[in-house]
């Protein structure tokens, strides 16, 4: 039997948590909470930093960049799963997940390779502070920054167009609150051997080369506070990396949780709970990583909410 093509198939349908409509209303106002905070939460880190003079450094232009990206990758993950819940639909046409896989992969490849970039900045701050402002100068800043994104979309670029060659079946489930990139290959009817392929070399190359060059980065950091004589130099060096670390801590151990977790229980309500750590919480949570314990981002909120004492509408 002759095997259809995909320009024949009409959808995918999206699993997600529940089929239960009892429990829909509860899960979209949950995940719509989560939604709102980590809009607002990111949109005032970036308000604040542009808002203030005194955090207009690299560090700050990088946290800027990840903020954005953090916005933009949960939208992309949980705004179709909404729409669904509320209109108690599934589906997800054919265009509308290879369109959904591909900003997914670009966005979620590109916090990857920023929380490598800020951990080198992070290193040249603390290994070489002398030179810290020679070495990280704007115009550095803007071609890595500019470098991740080339990087993201070049990788993207491959992965879609190898799913665009595969062949699917009329309607295809899929256990996942999104089209996953694994989840949408593994439903394919004809032969995935290449796409599996580039998906195991580019999780080696694009996880593995960023998270190495993260720990190779804070091996030379922990060398040189453990080098500092004073407890409060070596405090001040390792609070500038703290919020940091939290992130990094969060962004990879929810991500390898997914796919640790769908291997040890391959069903559709333990992927998707798994998939909701890293793709919600973790964007969710980077603003208050970056604020709580941020002294100067605390400060230029409170100019840019507080001014004077007194409430500053954002519009």
């Amino acid at each position: 039997m002759k095997l259809s093509n995909q320009t024949q198939l009409s959808e995918f349908l999206l699993l997600g948590f529940s089929e239960d409509p009892a429990l829909h209303p509860i899960i979209f106002g949950l995940f719509l909470s989560m939604y709102e905070i980590c809009v607002i939460g990111n949109l005032l880190i970036i308000l604040a930093i542009f808002s203030d003079n005194h955090l207009h450094t690299p560090m700050y232009f990088f946290l800027v960049n990840l903020s954005f990206s953090d916005i933009c990758f949960i939208t992309t993950t949980i705004s179709k799963m909404l729409v669904n819940i509320q209109t108690q639909s599934q589906a997800i046409t054919y265009v509308g997940c290879i369109t959904q896989m591909f900003f997914f992969i670009i966005f979620a490849e590109l916090d990857d390779f920023l929380l490598a970039v800020m951990a080198y900045d992070r290193f040249v701050a603390i290994c070489h502070p002398l030179h810290y402002m020679v070495i990280m100068n704007p115009r550095l800043c803007v071609q890595l920054v500019l470098l991740c994104w080339t990087i993201s979309v070049l990788l993207v670029l491959i992965h879609c167009l190898l799913v665009l060659r595969l062949s699917f079946c009329t309607h295809m489930e899929i256990q996942h609150l999104f089209c996953e990139l694994n989840q949408v290959i593994d439903r394919a009817c004809s032969d995935t051997f290449l796409n599996d392929l580039i998906i195991y070399v580019a999780t080696v190359l694009m996880a593995g080369g960023p998270l190495s060059g993260i720990l190779f980065s804070y091996s030379k950091i922990t060398s040189s506070i453990c080098a500092i004589s004073l407890k409060l130099g070596k405090y001040k060096a390792f609070s500038t990396c703290a919020s940091h670390l939290s992130a990094v801590s969060l962004f990879y151990g929810t991500s390898m949780g997914v796919y640790l977790s769908a291997s040890a229980a391959p069903s559709a309500a333990s992927t998707a709970a798994a998939s909701v750590m890293y793709t919600v919480v973790t964007p969710m949570l980077n603003p208050f990583i970056y604020s709580l314990r941020n002294t100067d981002i605390k400060q230029a909120l409170k100019r840019l909410l507080l001014p004077n004492g007194s409430w500053k509408p954002l519009c």
